[in-house]
């Protein structure tokens, strides 16, 4: 079982951030590129993943089946952060995980599965609620950013903060921007608020 990805690391890197897909959504996501294109200009490496193999992308295309099979997609982000940690040229990089929509709710999984190799989290209009019992296992200091507009899921990040008691969580609630940031300006205030959050959490060791 393969999945695709693409890497990109700028030289002089101070860290890595793996991305995690919301739902019916891919490493070619505008949004996550424009996210990741600023986190490059950081300073910080970026790993795009499709969380599904081809062939389940096209079951779930007509089925929508495996966008809410959050394990399947949780065990795809520990794969992609353990075949980081064997590679030379980035093993030594602080690893973060940006998760959007239920792609957030596998970030947050994976990084209670490996809570050695991943420093920090960032949740845009995420569902942290289908990560279930594992919340209250998350060490990594995690943002939890939330358009304005997006009322029920801004009750559900309220209340995954509420349960994660072993990490440093904030929230951060957009003005004026719905669930998925496609207002004017928005989009740029979650590259700000994720970029700083990165910056602050992923340095390197030593």
């Amino acid at each position: 079982q393969q999945i695709e990805a693409d890497l990109r690391v700028p030289q002089r890197a101070t860290g890595l951030v793996v991305f995690a897909h919301g739902s019916g959504s891919g490493r070619f996501s505008s949004r996550n590129r424009a996210v990741a294109e600023t986190l490059q200009q950081r300073g910080l490496g970026t790993l795009l993943l499709d969380l599904l193999t081809k062939a389940e992308e096209r079951v779930d295309v007509q089925t929508a089946e495996y966008r809410f099979d959050i394990n399947r997609l949780a065990t795809r982000v520990v794969a992609a952060t353990d075949w980081l940690r064997n590679r030379d040229s980035v093993m030594q990089l602080p690893t973060g995980y940006f998760g959007a929509s239920t792609g957030a709710a596998a970030a947050l999984i994976a990084a209670a599965e490996r809570p050695d190799a991943v420093k920090a989290v960032v949740s845009r209009g995420g569902r942290p609620d289908l990560a279930g019992a594992t919340l209250p296992r998350v060490k990594a200091p995690t943002l939890l950013i939330v358009g304005g507009h997006d009322e029920p899921v801004i009750e559900m990040n309220e209340d995954a903060r509420s349960r994660m008691q072993t990490a440093h969580v904030e929230l951060k609630i957009v003005p004026g921007a719905t669930h998925l940031f496609e207002e004017p300006g928005t989009l740029e205030q979650v590259e700000q608020l994720a970029g700083d959050w990165f910056v602050r959490y992923l340095r390197p060791s030593g």
